[in-house]
C-alpha cells in the first residue's frame, strides 16, 4: 500500500486529517475516504499548530503501518454485535449475557454504533458516559455501563481489532449519580418469624436460602442426588430455563446441612413420596419450581396480612375495615437477603470472615466482607459499650505514679513555680 501523508483540514472548531483507507463495510472490504479528528482549534492562524501536525503524523504512521488488517477495521456496532456479544453468550452465564446485551441496546448502541472502533479515544467514551449520566441512572448502573465499555475494548485488543490503550480506563462516571440503596440482610429473629407463617413448600425453600446461603438459581436447581451424608452438593443453577454449573471451583464445595434444616428437608421429602432423585422443589409437572411464582403467589401474601383480621392484602377488599399491614411481620426483601443474612448472622456469632467465605462459596473474602456481612445498630452499640468498659477498667487499673489524681480542685488558675 502506498504511503500517505494525509491532508490536515479545519472543519468548524476542530482539526482533522483526511486520507484513504480500506475498511470492513458490513462484511465487504471497501476503500473509503476517512476524516479523523485531531483536536480543538486553539490558534488564530490558518495553518495547524505543531501539536496538531505531530498528532496527524502519529495517526498516519499507524495507518501506513497496516498494523490492523482491513477486515478488522470495523465500526463499534459491527464488532459488538458480530464479535463481542456472541463471545459473551458462549463464555458467560446466561444472566450475565442478557445484562450485557441490555446495556448495549438500551444505553450504548445509539451513541456509538457508527463510530469506527480503531479511532475511539478516552474523550469519546467520556462523552458517552456524560450523556448517559444525565439520564438519572444510579451509580451502580453507570459503573456497569462503564465496565461493559471497558470489556468491549479489552476483547477488541485481544482479537486485534484495537491497538491503543483501553479508552475506558481513565474515564469517570457522574459523581452526582444516586448512590445505591443499602442491601438488606435478615436477622435470625426475622428468619424464624418468616418460617413460622409460611406454608410448605415455601417455608423449606426459604430455610434453604437462610441456613445454607444458596442463590436463587441454585435453590431452583437442587436435586435429591445432591443431598447426601448430611451435606448439600451444588452442581447446577437454573436461570430462565438455562442450567449452568457453579461459577467457580469453590462454588461446587459441599455445604453442611444443620439439624433444623435437615429435619425440614426430611419432612418435605416425605410429603412428595420420599423420592431419591429429581428436583427437591418440583412443580405439578415434576419440573423444577419457578421460585418467583412461589414469591408472588405464596410468600408475599403470607407476609402482607392485615393487623386487625389477619387476611392477606389481596383478599381484603370486601372487609369492613381499612387494611393495615401487620408490622410485626418482616417485609419481603428477596432471596438474596437470606443469603446476606447467613453471612451477617454467622459473623455476629463470632465466625471468622474466611470461614463465612467458604460457606457462601465466594471466590474472594473481600466480597464476603463488603457485601454479605451487615452490621446492625445493636452490634454497633454493643461494640462501643465494650470499648467504654475496657477504657474504664484500664484507667482504674493504672497506678497514679505522679499523684495527679489526688490534686485538689481550685476555682482559679494555678501557676507553676
Amino acid at each position: 500500500m502506498r504511503k500517505q501523508e494525509g491532508q490536515i483540514i479545519r472543519i468548524g472548531e476542530r482539526w482533522y486529517v483526511r486520507y484513504w483507507e480500506r475498511r470492513n463495510i458490513e462484511g465487504h472490504i471497501e476503500r473509503r475516504r476517512v476524516t479523523h479528528a485531531l483536536g480543538q482549534v486553539t490558534t488564530r492562524g490558518k495553518h495547524p499548530p505543531a501539536d496538531i501536525v505531530t498528532e496527524a503524523e502519529r495517526h498516519m504512521a499507524g495507518v501506513n503501518s497496516g498494523a490492523i488488517p482491513a477486515e478488522r477495521i470495523v465500526t463499534i456496532g459491527h464488532f459488538v454485535e458480530r464479535v463481542y456479544l456472541p463471545w459473551i453468550e458462549k463464555y458467560k452465564r446466561p444472566s450475565t449475557a442478557k445484562g450485557y446485551n441490555d446495556i448495549w441496546k438500551n444505553h450504548l448502541k445509539a451513541l456509538s454504533e457508527r463510530v469506527w472502533l480503531r479511532d475511539v479515544r478516552t474523550y469519546h467514551v467520556q462523552a458517552w458516559l456524560n450523556q448517559i449520566g444525565a439520564e438519572n441512572l444510579g451509580r451502580n448502573s453507570l459503573k456497569h455501563i462503564k465496565s461493559v465499555v471497558s470489556a468491549i475494548f479489552t476483547l477488541a485488543k485481544q482479537q486485534d481489532y484495537f491497538q491503543a490503550e483501553n479508552p475506558a480506563r481513565d474515564t469517570a462516571i457522574n459523581p452526582e449519580a444516586t448512590e445505591p440503596k443499602e442491601t438488606y440482610a435478615y436477622s435470625l429473629e426475622e428468619i424464624q418469624t418468616i418460617l413460622s407463617v409460611l406454608p410448605e413448600p415455601a417455608a423449606t425453600a426459604f430455610a434453604v436460602a437462610a441456613f445454607m446461603g444458596l442463590r436463587h438459581g441454585e435453590i431452583q436447581g437442587l436435586q435429591w442426588e445432591n443431598y447426601r451424608n448430611g451435606e448439600m452438593y451444588i452442581s447446577r443453577s437454573l436461570w430462565n430455563g438455562h442450567a449452568t454449573s457453579p461459577k467457580t471451583r469453590k462454588g461446587r464445595a459441599p455445604i453442611p446441612v444443620i439439624r433444623q434444616l435437615a429435619e425440614r428437608l426430611e419432612m418435605h421429602r416425605l410429603c412428595y413420596g420420599n423420592p431419591t432423585s429429581g428436583p427437591i422443589f418440583p412443580n405439578a409437572a415434576g419440573n423444577p419450581m419457578v421460585l418467583n411464582n412461589l414469591v408472588y403467589r405464596v410468600i408475599i401474601p403470607a407476609l402482607n396480612v392485615c393487623e386487625n383480621c389477619g387476611k392477606a392484602e389481596q383478599d381484603h377488599a370486601t372487609s369492613a375495615h381499612k387494611y393495615k399491614r401487620d408490622s410485626r411481620l418482616p417485609e419481603w426483601h428477596g432471596w438474596h437477603a437470606a443469603r446476606r443474612g447467613l453471612g451477617s448472622n454467622l459473623y455476629r456469632l463470632g465466625v471468622p470472615d474466611m470461614v463465612i467465605q467458604r460457606i457462601l462459596r465466594h471466590a474472594n473474602v473481600s466480597t464476603t466482607a463488603t457485601y454479605y456481612i451487615k452490621t446492625a445498630a445493636d452490634d454497633v452499640r454493643s461494640a462501643m459499650a465494650k470499648l467504654e468498659t475496657h477504657i474504664a477498667e484500664s484507667v482504674n487499673g493504672e497506678k497514679d505514679t505522679c499523684g495527679t489524681l489526688d490534686l485538689p480542685l481550685t476555682d482559679g488558675p494555678t501557676s507553676i513555680q
